[in-house]
């Protein structure tokens, strides 16, 4: 097989999966840095830190590998992904403002 087609199938089931994953998530428009950090001083939503812990203490899920802060309306919540010690990968969302587990999948 031609290196050209392989690589554009790669590159389409590359583009499937991470529209799939996308589709996973409630529709959310997720804070810069700057605007997470102000929401953190003020106090709107709990420290990343604080938002970590809570999966970990529930299941010890494994390795979080992205974090994000996203907000839905007026709510807060922290969108977490996490590697476990099989090789899933895991979406934790965490309220933002008491750190209580929303979903994981």
């Amino acid at each position: 097989m031609p290196v050209l087609p392989r690589l554009s199938s790669f590159l389409l089931i590359g583009l499937l999966a991470s529209a799939a994953q996308a589709a996973d998530v409630p529709p959310q428009a997720c804070l810069t840095k700057a605007e997470q950090r102000a929401a953190v001083a003020s106090h709107k939503a709990i420290s990343l830190a604080q938002a970590i812990k809570a999966p970990r203490q529930r299941a010890r899920h494994g390795e979080v590998v992205r974090a994000r802060l996203c907000h839905n309306g007026d709510k807060l919540y922290y969108v977490l992904t996490l590697l476990g010690r099989s090789g899933k990968v895991i979406t934790a969302t965490i309220d933002a403002t008491s750190g209580e587990p929303v979903s994981a999948r």
